[in-house]
């Protein structure tokens, strides 16, 4: 399955898969003012087995199926000291 990935520029590390290339309409509103002007950062061909960084390929392609976008949140701020 082909995805798309696009980056936030208001929100470091924060990115969203999409579908289809540049096709927004599904993602909610509330999601989107994170994606304001989003960049375009890579095209990615998932199957289950693909390893990614913080994510899981088959969570992610069911996410793309279903709903035709994923989020991937930033990762949790690591503790001082």
């Amino acid at each position: 399955m082909k995805c798309y990935v696009y980056r936030s520029r208001k929100k470091d590390e924060m990115y969203l898969y999409l579908r289809e290339r540049d096709d927004f309409a599904a993602v909610p509103a509330e999601l989107m003012r994170w994606f304001v002007n989003p960049v375009f950062v890579f095209e990615l061909e998932l199957t289950p087995q693909r390893r990614l960084a913080r994510a899981d390929a088959g969570q992610v392609m069911a996410a793309l199926r279903e709903q035709g976008w994923y989020l991937q949140p930033p990762p949790p701020p690591e503790p001082l000291g």
